[in-house]
């Protein structure tokens, strides 16, 4: 399936705003992926189907967590977390989508985790960043995205932890893993000779 393709398919399965969110996020991961060297078009197709699972029920992407013996961990967390799981695991078997990369871009970007490939903190950073968004901070992280990417993500991971921790929610653990990951790079890179 190329991307025209997904597109048209996604346009029919979400609802409109969700629609609006994803052109959002094509768009910013394709800008993204221009500037900081990535697959345009690998960029562009993780981002197209990042959410195709986004309005799925509770009970079915419970049961595909489970059949796909997923982190079960995902199930003691808020649901809003499991459409990303269940979408990687969608784009594969209903749109045929083999790059573990682009299926890693969808799995991983609502929760990040650590060693985040290229393409995956694009996807992350371009579903955080997109126009669409609306919230104190997103402005510092949108201008830091085409700069620096990897301050970027550091910062929106942070503003997501504190986040949930204001709202007194749990922390997926790849979520935590994720900032140790990006904060252990920023002291590695502190040391290297420029």
């Amino acid at each position: 399936m190329n991307c025209e393709e997904a597109l048209v398919y996604v346009k029919e399965i979400l609802p409109e705003r969700r629609f609006e969110h994803t052109l959002g996020v094509v768009e910013t991961a394709k800008a993204l992926a221009v500037k900081h060297g990535a697959d345009v078009k690998q960029a562009e197709m993780a981002a197209i189907v990042h959410d195709i699972a986004k309005h799925h029920s509770r009970d079915d992407m419970k049961k595909i967590i489970e059949q796909e013996k997923f982190d079960s961990r995902l199930l003691l967390f808020h649901h809003e977390l499991w459409h990303a799981p269940v979408g990687s695991y969608l784009a594969k078997v209903t749109l045929n989508i083999e790059s573990q990369d682009i299926l890693n871009a969808i799995r991983y970007h609502t929760t990040g985790r650590a060693d985040m490939s290229l393409l995956e903190k694009i996807i992350y950073l371009a579903d955080y960043i997109e126009p669409g968004r609306k919230f104190a901070g997103v402005e510092e992280v949108r201008a830091l995205a085409y700069d620096d990417l990897e301050k970027a993500l550091r910062k929106a991971v942070k503003q997501s932890i504190l986040f949930l921790l204001q709202k007194k929610q749990r922390i997926f653990p790849d979520t935590l893993e994720c900032y140790n990951d990006v904060m252990l790079q920023k002291e590695k890179n502190k040391y290297e000779p420029n």
